[in-house]
């Protein structure tokens, strides 16, 4: 049994991340945490959880003190960035294995960290100790002793799978610019209250945000840059659409060698054996609504035979696939549990 906490359980990403270890047959929830919500009972916070949780309570969290405990296996931090550190260091240097699912260690540039997230990294040699960890990525082994780990987030998630297989193969080229466009339901912002995300401003109402440059560019780019060897030119056009939860992605690449057949190909190399990655039958297009709640990635490609352009789609849920799903997956994978254990 892993003996596991969560830290920051009050939010979307942590809830998930409560109810999947609940009932997951090889981990022991011991911890979870939230200021908000410190002394008071999983069962009364998160009522649809009330058969799992039994005496399980909320505590409030202080980093050395969380480090200092023997009961801990894992920890997952379901923490802003800015924050998620302060808690990083310590319990990784006590020897626990970490799951951060803030973006504060997915980048290995602390100058490129201040510039999209505006604020200085607050313990930028951490950034050397951290491996950024694609679950269903192609480098598994490199992280195999790993025990600080970058989850990616919902976006990057979306885009790099169905790209870093072609970048490997070497399909991509620099002088032909990737435009990706992304579309992400609400809960993407987090729960926290605000008027920009109530039901009356987002009903009904599609907009674009964080162009051209959203913060999710720089984990992109930098991880497609590692996998082709050179710079790889990404134009990203997220928008906020009217629905809880779920990712879509179109990428539009060309001229690519080989058409879709040869994505195909490489996604075929890649992912043939893994249980979260769905390739769709020729003439079929993913959609949200069939993948949230699961773990899964749907991907599906064709040929524009009128512009020359190949066009990649892909669809997540971005609070299970997007962050806590594959931060559990990761678990599995590094503490020699079944991948699939506790998201099916």
């Amino acid at each position: 049994m892993v003996r596991v906490g969560v830290i920051g359980a009050s939010g979307y990403s942590g809830e998930i991340l409560v109810e999947r270890l609940l009932a997951h047959p090889g981990a022991e929830l011991v911890l979870v945490t939230s200021r908000q919500w410190a002394g008071q009972p999983v069962r009364e916070k998160m009522p649809r959880l009330a058969h799992r949780a039994g005496e399980l309570r909320f505590t409030a969290s202080d980093p050395e003190a969380v480090a200092a405990r023997t009961d801990l296996d894992a920890v997952f931090l379901a923490l802003p960035h800015g924050v998620a550190v302060a808690f990083a260091r310590p319990l990784f240097e006590a020897g626990h294995l970490v799951f951060d699912l803030s973006a504060d260690l997915r980048l290995s540039d602390e100058r490129r960290y201040a510039e999209f997230y505006g604020i200085e990294h607050p313990d930028p040699a951490l950034l050397g100790e951290a491996y950024y960890a694609l679950a269903d990525g192609p480098d598994r082994a490199d992280w195999a002793g790993a025990r600080l780990f970058a989850c990616p987030g919902c976006y990057p998630t979306s885009l790099l799978l169905p790209l870093l297989p072609l970048a490997r193969a070497g399909l991509l080229a620099p002088e032909h610019p990737i435009v990706a466009v992304g579309m992400s339901g609400v809960s993407g912002a987090g729960r926290k209250a605000s008027e920009e995300f109530s039901f009356c401003e987002r009903n009904e109402s599609v907009r674009a945000y964080g162009q051209p440059v959203h913060r999710h560019l720089s984990e992109l780019e930098e991880q497609l840059a590692r996998v082709a060897g050179q710079a790889l030119p990404l134009q990203f056009l997220p928008h906020l659409i009217p629905m809880q939860r779920g990712i879509l992605s179109t990428i539009s690449l060309g001229p690519l060698a080989g058409g879709a057949a040869a994505a195909r190909a490489a996604w075929g190399e890649a992912y043939g054996d893994r249980p979260f990655v769905r390739i769709l039958p020729e003439g079929q297009l993913p959609e949200t609504g069939l993948v949230v709640g699961t773990n899964r990635i749907d991907l599906a490609v064709h040929d524009d035979p009128r512009t020359g352009r190949v066009l990649l789609h892909s669809a997540i849920d971005n609070l299970v696939k997007g962050a806590s799903g594959q931060a559990l997956q990761l678990m599995n994978l590094r503490c020699g549990r079944p991948e699939t254990e506790g998201l099916l």
